[in-house]
């Protein structure tokens, strides 16, 4: 790590949470400002010190951070004087498309600073580069309105492209300056690492949208194959911007990866911070906020060891996924009869992914092995859950018709 000069100027970013927290920086898309990780940076910075930032001549950044010409290395250089200037030597990160390609060269070319690595919507090598010369050329002459009016299509399935978030991140593109986002286009235009990836070491996690169209899940599945161990996540009915359109999935599957590979210590608040994120990924944040404030002087400290035994230890373990997690879980405390917890396991099922035809297999191999009787109370429980999760859902359907 070296001392930025304090009369230099770096790029415009926010903090969020503690400050001795395992910090965790962010990435944005072209076009876009900080403003694209909103959705998820309420959760993320309840276990991490969270940095956003700007693009050069995005949000609040200065244009003159980067010139014509510029290449992929010199945004993540910036990136690191940031993270110099913030006195953070390594650090967890997660880009969007751009931001993506950031991080990729940052786990390449400086695997020392990276402690995991999270890329979402982004590709080794973004296609030909005569499209990105002929958009720099189009901006540069033109301004940032003609792509801006199709950013819509690109960034959003056409259910979400009227949201008030699309519009807010599209007038972000027409505020973007016009030298500055053409220079980020010459950027991508001569990016490809596909030859790189192998030297990735950092833990890593590759986001997708299934309806894709600028980085389509093909491209995830490059970046998953060339990368040591890397783990693929692609989440339906989303397309480039998958962590605006569809912010709970892309939470889970980022709360899940960086539990997991904290890049700290072993200690007892790495493993606290952990389990608290996986725990209310899995039991929701209603359950665990209910949870804490029902907690008392003398039941504090079994609140404390769930925390970190059940949900920081065992949760958090790569080698199992939490829809295999959940089916155990469901056995195990139809086998018992603990009915309340199953009720609870039934909701955190489907939070995790598992449909209510999967839960039901699990109930029936439940009858074989743990008995007809526990099964049938169990099927009740489940029942009762499954209703209730519908009409959530059909009320939250009416009220968007509603609006």
């Amino acid at each position: 790590m070296t001392t930025p000069d304090a009369g230099q100027p770096t790029l415009h970013h926010r903090v969020d949470g503690a400050e001795k927290a395992p910090p965790l920086i962010l990435g944005p898309s072209l076009g876009t400002s900080l403003a694209v990780w909103d959705a998820q940076v309420p959760a993320l910075a309840r276990t991490h010190r969270v940095v956003r930032y700007d693009l050069p001549g995005h949000g609040g950044s200065p244009a003159q951070l980067v010139q014509a010409g510029a290449i992929i290395g010199d945004l993540g250089r910036l990136v690191l004087e940031l993270a110099d200037s913030l006195g953070i030597e390594t650090f967890a990160y997660a880009g969007v498309s751009l931001g993506g390609a950031v991080g990729t060269w940052l786990a390449v070319n400086h695997p020392d600073r990276i402690s995991s690595l999270a890329l979402l919507c982004t590709s080794a090598r973004f296609g030909e580069p005569a499209g990105w010369q002929e958009r720099a050329a189009l901006v540069r002459a033109k301004g940032t309105d003609p792509v801006a009016d199709s950013a819509a299509g690109r960034w959003f399935t056409p259910d979400f492209a009227g949201e008030p978030a699309a519009e807010a991140l599209v007038a972000d593109m027409r505020a973007a300056d016009p030298e500055a986002y053409a220079a980020c286009c010459d950027a991508l235009a001569a990016f490809d690492l596909r030859a790189e990836l192998p030297k990735i070491t950092a833990p890593t996690i590759v986001v997708a949208g299934r309806e894709d169209p600028a980085t389509p899940p093909a491209h995830a599945r490059e970046l998953a194959d060339g990368i040591p161990g890397a783990s693929l996540t692609e989440v339906a009915h989303a397309s480039h911007l998958a962590n605006v359109e569809r912010p709970a999935p892309v939470l889970a599957a980022l709360l899940g990866h960086f539990a997991a590979h904290p890049g700290r210590p072993d200690d007892d608040g790495t493993r606290y911070g952990a389990g608290m994120a996986v725990r209310r990924a899995v039991l929701g944040d209603t359950h665990v906020d209910r949870a804490v404030a029902r907690t008392t002087a003398f039941t504090s400290v079994f609140q404390d060891f769930i925390t970190r035994y059940a949900w920081g230890e065992i949760w958090t373990r790569p080698g199992l996924s939490r829809k295999t997690r959940s089916c155990i879980t469901l056995t195990a405390l139809v086998a018992h009869g603990h009915h309340e917890e199953l009720a609870m396991h039934v909701r955190a099922a489907l939070r995790n992914g598992l449909t209510p035809d999967e839960i039901q297999e699990v109930l029936l191999q439940s009858a074989i092995y743990c008995g007809v009787p526990a099964a049938n109370a169990a099927f009740a429980i489940a029942n009762r859950i499954l209703e209730e999760d519908q009409e959530d859902q059909e009320d939250q359907e009416d009220q968007k018709e509603g609006h």
